[in-house]
Order: structure tokens, then sequence, then C-alpha cells
């Protein structure tokens, strides 16, 4: 007897459903797709338990006659196409027939739907592990819901892969915004647990729409790009470099208005930015590409996340451009504005902190950049000679053995970061009460991290409380330093700590202090007074671990002197 055999149905089933539905949020995905390509206007997404238990999209679309109900449950039966040729430039979400069925495969799943003729009757399908248990004749007016209860309860080695509850549910969040930033025509809402997490009313404003998703503050760090070259054009929204962030960047690209994946392009993107921003910052962008169809097959991934383009450089040097060109005006506008004014040692040793965008912060003793005279180290053994600053970014001084190049940024983010640990080690920062208090809007997601780690936020400073909507108000934040970002580091911690970036508390107060090290640190291209470079590489040879900075880059770099002499013929 030979060994092939042809599988059963319900395996092959299961193995199809494996292709296209990955977690709840591919559920999601799938649902909502059907609802846009049945027209609808309306849509509202209900999750329980992350989606395991329950996803559920109702919506108001053309809906299914009972015929259409029954077989919609069926492998490769769709309405989108009729032959091979109908793949070739194909504009609907869905066009494979696989989704309903490889949902049903693995879940129980409720079909209730209607069309318009039929006068308020409508049809139930009821179908559980992929098989049709129940057909039945309710009431309900035009539309279709779909139910999908106990997700993957047949197949129980892929439940015990599903993430938590709040990664879950992020992750249909985000299938939702990506859909709601390709229509603007069609309402969002999604509801978890009772909760409205996502509330996107139609718009004709696309900043409209981004302010519903991301809050209005976001939106207006965007700048609008607009480019076409040949038959390809690029338009949407990029964000400002000095707002590009190392964390909670968003990267959305949109194919003849179908969301997709290619880091390739995201690459290319950046690539636009070219010199505009900080090494390890990924701006956000928000890109739609639109080409002839013929020029791009959207039928080369299973969940249909990756395109492929006939001519991948054109479409890539279309998208370096469209940025570029985007950003021109900034760079005019800042080589118009440029001069080589530096900072003078008083407003280097301001005492009120900077960066609060519309909060006070109460006064506080004046003190230098580098910390009080009484706690500053001596130099290292030997001192330095008299170290000079070069390209308003280096210091540099003679050693014994050579010469040694401090990357100024990189050293003064080591000295912040080791006396922040300190201090959180010793029982938590000291908090500076704001005079006006600081309001910041924040995504949902976002919000319920902030919630649910309000402690650790109290721990390292940040004494706040939620305002109603997705808004929370600062009224005291750390006072590290006179130049603390303290917005920014509040934005980013949330923004980790909602993408799961934090592990233990230990971790949890490490990255805290990174953080605002990194951002409370001098940068590159600001002038030092003399005085300034002695405190801070006296603080920089007090440091545990000198040489780096909190993200492993080097903070000294030694030139030996028999390099030197050796590059000047005296060796």
């Amino acid at each position: 007897m030979g060994r092939i055999v042809v599988l059963p149905d319900s395996v092959v089933d299961q193995i199809a459903a494996g292709e296209v539905v990955e977690r709840p949020a591919s559920v999601v995905k799938e649902l909502v797709e059907n609802s846009l390509d049945a027209g609808a206007s309306e849509i509202v997404i209900e999750l329980e338990a992350g989606g395991s238990s329950l996803v559920r999209v109702s919506d108001d679309g053309c809906g299914m006659d009972r015929d259409d109900a029954v077989l919609a449950i069926n492998r490769h039966a769709t309405s989108k196409i009729r032959s091979s040729r109908d793949l070739v430039g194909v504009a609907t979400y869905g066009f494979r027939g696989e989704a309903l069925a490889a949902i049903a495969a693995v879940s129980t799943l409720e079909l209730e739907t209607a069309v318009e003729e039929d006068g308020g009757v409508g049809t139930r399908v009821r179908a559980v592990a992929g098989k049709i248990e129940s057909v039945d004749r309710i009431a309900r007016r035009r539309g279709t819901a779909v139910s999908v209860r106990r997700l993957f309860f047949n197949v129980p080695a892929r439940r015990k892969f599903l993430r938590s509850l709040r990664s879950e549910t992020r992750a249909a969040v985000e299938a939702v915004v990506l859909l709601a930033l390709a229509r603007l025509d069609v309402s969002f809402r999604l509801v978890s647990e009772g909760r409205v997490l996502l509330d996107a009313p139609r718009t004709s404003q696309i900043a409209e729409r981004l302010a519903a998703l991301f809050g209005r503050r976001f939106a207006e760090e965007l700048l609008p790009v607009d480019f076409a070259s040949g038959a390809i054009s690029v338009r949407g929204f990029v964000q400002r470099p000095a707002d590009a962030r190392p964390a909670g960047r968003r990267a959305y690209l949109f194919v003849n208005g179908r969301p997709f994946k290619d880091p390739l392009l995201v690459r290319a993107a950046e690539a636009g930015y070219r010199a505009a921003i900080n090494p390890g910052c990924r701006p956000s962008i928000l890109l739609a590409i639109s080409l002839p169809g013929e020029s791009v097959d959207v039928n080369v991934h299973p969940a249909k996340l990756e395109v492929r383009f006939r001519d991948r450089f054109l479409v890539e040097r279309a998208v370096e451009e469209a940025v570029a060109r985007a950003l021109r005006p900034m760079e005019a506008a800042a080589a118009f504005g440029s001069g080589s004014v530096g900072f003078r040692s008083g407003e280097f040793m301001a005492a009120v902190a900077p960066g609060l965008s519309g909060g006070e912060a109460s006064p506080v003793t004046e003190g230098s950049l580098f910390g009080e005279a009484e706690s500053r180290a001596p130099l290292a053994p030997g001192g330095v000679g008299n170290p000079i600053q070069v390209f308003a970014t280096y210091i540099v001084f003679e050693t014994p053995d050579g010469l040694a190049i401090v990357d100024q940024h990189s050293a003064h983010e080591r000295v912040l970061y080791e006396a922040a640990m300190a201090q959180l080690k010793s029982g938590g920062a000291a908090a500076q009460h704001l005079l006006l208090p600081l309001t910041i809007e924040l995504e949902p997601s976002e919000l319920a991290a902030f919630e649910e780690h309000r402690d650790l936020f109290r721990s390292v400073g940040f004494e706040a409380e939620a305002f109603g909507g997705n808004t929370v108000v600062l009224h005291a934040v750390p006072n590290p330093h006179p130049r603390f970002d303290a917005r920014r580091c509040f934005e980013e911690l949330v923004a980790d700590l909602t993408r799961g970036r934090f592990g233990a508390w230990k971790n949890r107060l490490e990255r805290f202090a990174a953080t605002y090290a990194c951002r409370a640190a001098i940068k590159a291209g600001q002038l030092l007074e003399p005085v300034e470079i002695r405190e801070l590489l006296s603080r920089l040879f007090a440091c545990e671990l000198p040489p780096h900075d909190v993200h492993g880059r080097p903070a000294i770099v030694q030139l030996p002197r028999a390099e030197l002499e050796r590059r000047f013929g005296r060796s």
C-alpha cells in the first residue's frame, strides 16, 4: 500500500486557515475587508478577550440573500472574480473566497445578513469547525454581521501561541487603523470589552481621520507628500525631521488603496530624509502609491499583506524622491535661518525646564549644566591639558599616549544615565510641579498602557491622570536637569510600554533612565564654554562605564601617538 494519501477536507480546511488566520487580528482584517467590499459606510467591530473569545463585525453593506449566505462559507466561493483574467488589476480587498471558509474552519461562526429586496427578512447561518449546523430565517435590516467565537478551539496548538490579551487587542486595533486610513468615506468603530478603543467618523479630510486615529498633535507634525513620476504617483504624509523618534514610529503603505507591508519601501522613504534626522530616529510615514493595476500583483501572499511590483526600482526611486521633495521647503528654511549662533553660558544653565510646550515649570535653584560644583569629580589622573571643542560636536585633548576624542552627546548621555539610575535606586526621582498642567493626547492602546502602569510613572516623577477621552494631564514631571524634555520622554515611555518593550521592574527603570539621558543630553552642534567642557570630562571620568553611551556607541575614541607618527612618516 502506498504511503501518500489525500488529506480529508477537515485537515485541508485547517491548513488553509493557518495561512489566512494567524490570530484574532487576522479575523478582524478579513471581515472588515469583506464589509468594505460590500459597500458598507459604517462598520462596528466588537472584541472580547482580545478577539479569542469573540470577534463581531457588523456593517450596513449590501448584504446577501439566503443562497449566497449559505454558499459564502464554502472554500473559494466569491463574488469578486470569475476567471484568472480577473486577477490582473483586481480592485477589491478580497477576491479568493477563502476568508470566511478559513475562519469558520477554526471557530464557531455565525453569519447574519439581509438584502434590501427581502423587506426586513434575513438569514442566519451557524457553522462549527467549518460545518454548517443550521440555517434560519430572521428579522433584520440590510447589512451583515459576522460573529466568530472560540477561535482555534479545535486547534489547541494554535491557541496556545496567542499572545496576551493586550497584545492581541493592539494587533486588532492596528488592523482596523490600516483600513481606516485607506477609506475615509467609511465610519469605523472598535469596541473591546465594552470600551471604545477607536472611533473614526466618516470624513473627506485626511487630517481629520489622522486626528481621530492618532491625536491632533501627531496630525500637526506631518508634512504633505504629493509627487508624480510617469505612471506612478506617491501621496500622503511624512513626519517632520525634528519630531522623529527612536520609538513609537508609524509606517503605513498603500498601493492602489490596498494596505501592504514592504520594509524596503520604508527604507526608501527613510532615505529621502538623508541627513535630516539623527541616527536611530525613525520617522513616521503614511504613503499611498498609485500605479496601473497591471504593474502590481496583489495575489502573492495568503493574507494579501505583500505585493509584487513589475518594476520595483522605479517605485522605490519614486518613494525616495517624493519624501525628499516634501522635506525641501524645510531644508530651505533651515538654510536661510542658519548661523553660527552658540549658547552663552547663562542660557545653557537656564533654571526652568524647556520643551514643555505650554507647561510652565516652578522655578528651581540655578545650577550648572553638568551638576552642582561641590559634587564634581576630579579629572582623570594626569589631567587632560587644555581640551578644545571641534565641529561643535567633539572634544579633543592630549593624553600621554596620543589624542582622545570625546563625542559630547554620548558623553553627556552616559553621565545623565548613571546619575538617573542612582537617583531611582535611592527611592525615586523628585517631581517638579507645573504651574500650568501639561495636556497630552494618547492613542487608545497607549492610554490603556498608561493606566495599567500608573504606579511606574509616579515612581519616576510623572504625576498624571486621565482627563477624558484619550487625554492625559501631567501635573508634575521629573526634575533631573534643566534641559529635560518631559513631554517627549513621557510619550516615549508610554510608546515603549504599549509595545511591550519593558521587562522586569529593574529593566523598566533602566529604560526610563536611558530615555531620559538621551533626551536631556546636549546635542551635536551645540557650543560649550571651556568650563562646561571640563565639567563634562570630569563627570565622564567618574562614571562606571565612561567609554560608551546608553546605546553602546563609543563616547571616547583614542588616536595613538604611534599612529600619528606613522601617518606623518616619523615612525
